[in-house]
């Protein structure tokens, strides 16, 4: 029940999870508690609280799947171009240091392609293919500083 290459359920992995909520529903009308449920489903008392709270909102629909979210909104070329583009880095691009910001990579992602994400979903995008938050690199000049400091 992994994850896709492309990062997402798979069709199978999907049903499997929506049979799991489905006998959680069968459960939250017998009156079982959700540490119970938990307990017996092999899952997170979390997860059957939030099921409990969308099945009591809009029933066993609540808690079925929604299907396949859908074709990404960036391709494989276009996310190839998006990992040279950072590499290239931010001056390149009109930013006056090296960072790379979540909200710069949004911005850099609506140039290129004329796609809006929000940050939260560049964080995922950027996640799901691999990329990760760098703490940046004291410079020499910043060591240099602390040390002339520290030392009068």
């Amino acid at each position: 029940m992994g994850y896709a290459q492309g990062g997402g359920l798979t069709d199978a992995g999907r049903a499997a999870r929506e049979r799991i909520r489905l006998q959680a529903v069968e459960r939250f009308e017998d009156g079982e508690k959700n540490r119970e449920i938990a307990v017996v489903l092999r899952v997170s008392e979390r997860s059957v609280e939030r099921w409990r709270r969308q099945w009591r909102e809009a029933g066993a629909t609540g808690v079925r799947s929604r299907g396949s979210p859908g074709r990404p909104r960036l391709s494989q070329s276009q996310i190839a171009r998006l990992a040279s583009e950072l590499e290239r880095g931010p001056l390149v691009h009109g930013w006056a240091d090296q960072r790379w910001t979540l909200a710069r990579v949004k911005t850099l992602i609506g140039q290129l392609f004329h796609v809006s994400y929000t940050v939260e979903g560049t964080w995922r995008l950027l996640k799901r293919h691999g990329w990760s938050w760098q703490q940046p690199a004291r410079s020499l000049s910043s060591v240099v500083k602390q040390l002339c400091s520290t030392e009068l």
